[in-house]
């Protein structure tokens, strides 16, 4: 009888040491999880904060970085029309005279100047010195009625097209500063321009900035594929252009006065501009808009340059082209295309070039 009670009393103690360990064991395993959860959410916690002190810092640079650019925009010789020097020379350095619509004109082709950096994109061309100059010469005396130029640049496209049957329609003549396309309805437009009495002028072949103002090499090789594919296109031989950016362009990484002294060499004349019409620049304006710009600067000047777009994406500088003959014409403006009588516009003057 004692034998089966010890027997009893040793199991009993068994049985609750085995389910004291068990106990152990679970209160251990969840004050592990406890604290490995606890270890998770402080981790996680800090790299939230992290994460969200980074993307603040980003936002604040790309802020930044967008302000610079309109900054820039703003300053640039694309936006500053008063920059631009007056030359009183009609005939290019060699002494040919540029081709006018009479000719059947002049054939070259540009990059897109709103920058577009560069692309347009994204390398922007604010960065090199510009001379800006103000002659007074140009200024436009009371009673006298402006001469006016409509360039564009960086055609053709299809607002090329709309383009041309607004010209055609009101029978003005214009000038098209024209960049490497090889598609047949490219090829079309080309010899539209110059077969409608525009002047057909050269921006470049490839429209990449870093490209062509690599070297004056790859400048030189850019240009004269444009000259020629524009000549074995129309027949017509360039001897206008516009620099991509214009002269006075802040992404060359040569020394412009080189291209400048190349470009002379190849009896060519290149033309800035002293208005603008805002189309290129990193504020999106209405076509009202874009005329009141053009408008307010060519009271300015007996000659002006106005600098638009006929690239696909420029649909309201299409819509605003109408309206603005009208208004020009109400001025008493003479609308002509550049031709070998055109005083040059140039941010930098060819004439201070050797």
């Amino acid at each position: 009888m004692e034998e089966k009670t010890s027997n009893g009393l040793r199991q009993q103690q068994a049985r609750r040491k085995r389910i004291n360990r068990m106990k152990t064991f679970l209160v251990a395993g969840f004050a592990i999880w406890i604290l490995a959860l606890s270890v998770l959410m402080v981790t996680v916690f800090f790299k939230v904060s992290s994460l969200e002190e980074r993307l603040d810092k980003e936002l604040v640079s790309k802020e930044e970085v967008i302000q610079q650019d309109d900054e820039k925009s703003a300053d640039s010789p694309k936006d500053n029309a008063a920059g631009a020097v007056v030359r009183d020379d009609s005939q290019a350095e060699d002494g040919s005279a540029g081709n006018g619509p009479a000719d059947e004109s002049l054939a070259d082709g540009t990059l897109a100047d709103g920058l577009q950096p560069v692309q347009e994109e994204g390398l922007e061309q604010e960065d090199v010195p510009e001379e800006e100059v103000m002659d007074d010469t140009n200024s436009l005396d009371e009673g006298e009625h402006p001469k006016v130029y409509l360039t564009f640049d960086d055609g053709p496209s299809e607002n090329t097209s709309k383009i041309l049957d607004i010209l055609k329609e009101r029978g003005i003549k214009a000038t098209f500063f024209v960049i490497g396309q090889e598609d047949e309805a490219s090829k079309e437009l080309y010899q539209r321009i110059v077969t409608e009495g525009h002047t057909l002028g050269m921006h470049s072949f490839s429209h990449k900035y870093d490209v062509i103002y690599k070297s004056l090499e790859s400048f030189q090789e850019d240009m004269e594929h444009l000259r020629s594919y524009l000549e074995d296109v129309t027949g017509v031989t360039p001897t206008i252009m516009r620099f991509p950016g214009g002269s006075s362009n802040q992404v060359s990484n040569v020394d412009i006065r080189e291209l400048i002294h190349y470009v002379k060499e190849q009896g060519i004349t290149y033309y800035d501009w002293n208005v603008v019409s805002g189309d290129a620049t990193s504020q999106v304006y209405t076509p009202d808009e874009l005329v009141a710009n053009v408008m307010e600067d060519v009271v300015k000047y007996d000659t002006s340059v106005v600098l638009m777009h006929d690239s696909s994406p420029k649909a309201t500088t299409v819509d605003a082209l109408g309206p603005m003959i009208d208004q020009l014409q109400e001025l008493g403006a003479e609308i002509l295309p550049i031709d070998e009588t055109t005083k040059p516009i140039q941010h930098i003057d060819a004439e201070d070039v050797e």
